[in-house]
């Protein structure tokens, strides 16, 4: 990031400000995120088996996670409330076999970008992971939520590098 780039959610007397994009071009614009749930390999079995008592539990934190992107700008008080286009979310067992990564990808045609939209996707998920499997697995950790990609807009394309990322 550059060191000159103003903090543009406050303005001159340091106050918080929702930053005016009524003069921003409206532009394709999409952004992904990540995360992840570390859980045991009992409670991954229970949900890839869709075994869990409370049912399908992928299928339920997908709806919390495109409800969640719907509705960033009422959770962080300076988002822009956005018509999105797309939201998707994606699960996939992580590789040592102990927890479960989410993706989300928002997309839209207009003035402002959706990182905050795939990054609550991608929390609220998360969330209802935790929710509804806290019962059978206290101790799992929620962790690893970045923007991995965006596209649009003034600064184009940008894609998080191999060697910065939380995981």
């Amino acid at each position: 990031m550059s060191e000159n780039k103003i903090l543009s959610h406050v303005n001159e007397h340091g106050e918080a400000n929702m930053v005016d994009v009524t003069d921003k071009n409206v532009t394709q614009r999409v952004a992904y995120a990540k995360g992840r749930v570390n859980m045991s390999a009992q409670t991954l079995a229970l949900i890839n088996s869709k075994q869990h008592a409370k049912g399908d539990v992928f299928a339920v934190a997908r709806i919390a996670g495109i409800q969640g992107a719907k509705k960033c700008s009422d959770l962080i008080p300076l988002c822009h409330p956005l018509m999105l286009t797309k939201v998707q979310i994606d699960f996939a067992t992580l590789e040592d076999g102990c927890g479960i990564e989410i993706t989300a990808m928002c997309k839209l045609t207009g003035q402002t970008g959706v990182e905050m939209e795939a990054l609550t996707a991608v929390s609220v998920a998360a969330l209802t992971l935790f929710d509804m499997c806290k019962a059978i697995d206290p101790s799992m950790v929620i962790g690893g939520i970045e923007v991995t990609e965006k596209r649009g807009g003034k600064t184009g394309h940008w894609q998080r590098s191999a060697g910065h990322s939380n995981d």
